[in-house]
């Protein structure tokens, strides 16, 4: 297969993680088993997913001009993308303070530091988006960035993949520029009101989606009339911070390299699961191998 270039815009953190038998309800302290320090923030590790599914991978984003930033950039080019187009600012990089109960279930705080600067995209950044055959955005960085490089890559003719998390209100435009939308459940519930119940209220908005379900699996549809559910891989779960990411980016890839988006999902559910064996968000990224591994063939 061909390797797809894939550019990714959005967010970079430093990722605080603590592990506890039990998370602390509000207003309650418990005390924790376990700290990591670890690289984060769904653009990195979209970024770093697609680089380890396969991908000719580059990413635009920002980070600040303290240690937490050195070491970002550092791990971030480590892993094999181009951080030529990360920009650095100066003042803070964003910091996501993440824990995880012993179920694997996690709750996560992110403030976003740098990667509020990540405005107004030049020309030199809209020609990296416009030369990626898929561009890969979230919505960590502000919306209106996410807005002009989806336009870029759309007027361009490339495929713009929307993992639209957190869930925060999109303008027409965006939505417009969506080749494909991946949400959760939670996500999925806040921009149509059904959630699980009715998947298909998301290609009001898209012409295609894709609703993760966890341990479930995910759900693919579009307009011409494709709905399917793909199983998910049994594994023991130990850390489901970055599963997301990894699905996202194995996604991009699968669909860069030409497959139908029913295995292209398929493929993507493999990574997820590879990815929730190990603690941590960027380090537990599934490489190529390990997804082939639990990819379950059709």
């Amino acid at each position: 297969m061909r390797q797809p270039r894939v550019v990714v815009v959005g967010s970079a953190n430093m990722d605080l993680v603590a592990t506890a038998e039990a998370l602390p309800r509000p207003g309650e302290t418990r005390l924790g088993t376990d700290f990591v320090m670890v690289p984060g923030g769904k653009g990195a590790n979209q970024a770093i997913a697609a680089t380890r599914a396969g991908a000719d991978c580059a990413f635009l984003g920002a980070i600040g001009s303290d240690s937490f930033g050195v070491t970002l950039k550092a791990r971030i080019t480590a892993a094999g993308v181009d951080t030529g187009p990360l920009r650095v600012t100066y003042g803070p990089s964003g910091v996501a303070l993440v824990m995880v109960n012993a179920a694997g279930e996690n709750a996560i705080l992110v403030t976003p530091g740098a990667n509020a600067s990540l405005t107004d995209l030049t020309e030199a950044e809209l020609d990296l988006v416009r030369g990626a055959d898929v561009l890969v955005a979230q919505l960590e960085i502000p919306v209106e960035t996410v807005t002009q490089a989806a336009v870029a890559a759309r007027e361009a003719g490339r495929r713009v993949v929307l993992n639209a998390a957190p869930a925060l209100p999109m303008p027409p435009e965006l939505l417009a520029a969506v080749d494909l939308l991946v949400v959760n459940e939670n996500e999925a519930q806040a921009y149509t009101g059904r959630g699980r119940e009715d998947p298909h209220a998301l290609l009001d908005l898209v012409p295609r989606a894709v609703l993760t379900l966890g341990a479930a699996g995910a759900w693919y549809g579009d307009r011409e009339g494709t709905a399917v559910h793909l199983p998910a891989v049994p594994v023991a779960a130990v850390d489901s911070t970055a599963a997301g990411d990894a699905f996202t980016g194995a996604l991009a890839v699968a669909w860069g390299e030409g497959r139908d988006l029913v295995d292209a999902v398929r493929w993507a559910v493999a990574a997820g699961a590879a990815c929730v064996r190990r603690l941590g968000a960027s380090v537990s990224l599934p490489h190529r191998a390990e997804i082939d591994e639990l990819y379950p063939a059709p």
